[in-house]
């Protein structure tokens, strides 16, 4: 009766180590959003870079 005490913990452990969540996000949804954010990105790294002036002769 003891090893029942302590096979039944293990078990219990076991199984919920077994436990699985996903999560599925609509792809139109996530395309949108990523060209959304690379827009954001090519957006400051073009305010960052400093404007050249062209010499003229």
């Amino acid at each position: 009766m003891k090893k029942f005490w302590i096979a039944l913990p293990l078990a219990a452990l076991a199984l919920s180590a077994c436990v699985t969540i996903n999560i599925y996000f609509p792809a139109a949804a996530a395309e949108k959003a990523a060209d959304k954010i690379i827009e954001e990105v090519w957006q400051m790294q073009q305010s960052d870079k400093p404007a050249t002036v062209k010499e003229t002769k």
